[in-house]
């Protein structure tokens, strides 16, 4: 048994442990954390990419691992930092090709390391019962009778809370592929790279080993290795932004308007991807564009995404939204990516999913509104904006455009559209195109 203690804890598994702690315990976001632990614990490669895997999966899918814990305990009450360990030792079991053993064995050394020999037995039992069944077994244990209650059977089944599985549904208009996209929510996204245009082409993305996406001109599928190795993007002639994203801002740069286009404007544009392709767009017909952002330090980010664009394309200001410093009219496009819930991108923030509740989209939709009518207001006649939110629930889409026309009658919607991870496999991006009156 000593000898046991004396064994290694695998440095992935400790890794992404590190950052359930830090998202459980510190209410840290998990896209943010995984740099700097994978940067502490020297994990590179393939380890790099097991430890992402792990904690990304434990936490995205706790919904239906805790449910299976519970069924294998005597007692209900069990102690975080353990729960912590079998959720990474379910996954691996459920939703990875690693072997039983492994699986289990690795999560008694991680329990003895980080918490003591007093639940490496409990950690042991609990995991090998789990893993005499599979994943769709255990589903039909523990979720409801798909038949009976189908979105509670999905909630469990891919790991959304129910309030979520609703909404979705509703926004869908019904549940015919709703299990594709909560399986889509559950997927590892793509790194998808964007070529700012000016300062860069995506052939020479190409070069690096991406894919032209398909939806976007700009746009490039990176299939592994790390982004800031590719020359274009170490110097920001290039970023890291969805697909969905890109199409976002040439909804903006596309739409037609009537009389001059010198001037745009993006009304909330931390951290700065969409600001940063406006502005190169912007630049290569002689337009600037303001990035304006709410909090400093999100401005500071907007000013870091500019760094390669030609000095004068762009001014970055700080300031709230909803008391804009500029005049009426002042501007020819607007680009308004209101705050939401972000339900439309969980596939990025394995945590987001657990910490909104429905009250959080209630408070949302009161400043989506008021930004939009901001929005309105800063875009002369004959002028366009885009109100977009990386949410597809109606509440803050659709409604809240309705809303703001129903008490107007100057502004036309010229179009709108809803992007989905299942259909276009970009984030659940939308965006309405409307046009003021000339």
């Amino acid at each position: 048994m000593a000898e046991r203690r004396r064994r290694p804890v695998d440095r992935p598994r400790r890794a992404a442990l590190d950052v359930l702690t830090a998202v459980r315990a510190e209410r840290a976001y998990a896209n943010l954390e995984l740099p700097q632990v994978l940067r502490k614990h020297g994990l590179e490669g393939r380890d790099a990419a097991l430890a992402t895997e792990l904690a990304s999966g434990a936490i995205r899918m706790h919904g239906l691992y805790d449910p299976v814990i519970d069924a294998c305990l005597t007692k209900p009450r069990l102690q975080a930092e353990v729960r912590d360990v079998l959720r990474l030792g379910v996954h691996q079991l459920l939703s990875m090709r690693v072997p039983d053993h492994a699986a289990i064995s690795t999560s008694v050394d991680l329990v003895r390391a980080t918490v003591g020999q007093g639940p490496a037995g409990l950690v042991n039992a609990v995991l090998r019962t789990i893993s005499r069944r599979s994943r769709e077994e255990w589903v039909a244990e523990v979720a409801p009778d798909r038949d009976l209650d189908l979105h509670g059977h999905l909630a469990v089944a891919q790991s959304h809370p129910r309030w979520v599985v609703d909404l979705l549904a509703e926004a869908l208009g019904s549940d015919d592929e709703l299990d594709d996209l909560l399986a889509a929510d559950n997927a590892a996204p793509r790194v998808t790279l964007v070529a700012r245009p000016g300062l860069a082409d995506v052939s020479e993305l190409e070069a690096a080993g991406a894919t032209r996406t398909r939806l976007s001109p700009h746009g490039a599928v990176l299939a592994g290795g790390d982004p800031a190795a590719i020359p274009a993007v170490a110097e920001g002639r290039a970023g890291v932004q969805d697909e969905g994203s890109q199409l976002v801002a040439l909804a903006l740069a596309d739409a037609d308007l009537d009389g001059r286009d010198e001037r745009w404007l993006d009304l909330c544009a931390g951290p700065g991807g969409k600001a940063a392709l406006l502005a190169a767009l912007a630049a290569q017909r002689g337009a600037r564009l303001v990035a304006h952002e709410r909090q400093p330090h999100r401005a500071a980010l907007v000013a870091s995404a500019m760094a390669a664009l030609p000095a004068g394309s762009v001014d970055v200001l700080a300031g709230d939204g909803t008391r804009p410093a500029w005049t009426p009219g002042t501007f020819d496009r607007v680009l308004v990516d209101a705050p939401c819930s972000g339900l439309g991108a969980l596939r990025r923030r394995p945590e987001s999913r657990w910490r909104r509740s429905p009250a959080d989209v209630d408070v949302l939709v009161g400043l989506q509104q008021v930004l939009l009518d901001v929005a309105l207001e800063s875009v002369r006649p004959g002028g366009v904006v885009v109100y977009a939110t990386c949410s597809p629930v109606l509440a803050e889409t659709t409604h809240v455009v309705d809303a703001v026309l129903g008490r107007r009658d100057d502004t036309d919607r010229v179009d709108d559209f809803q992007l989905w991870p299942h259909r276009e496999g970009t984030d659940a991006m939308y965006a309405a195109t409307l046009r003021r009156r000339s």
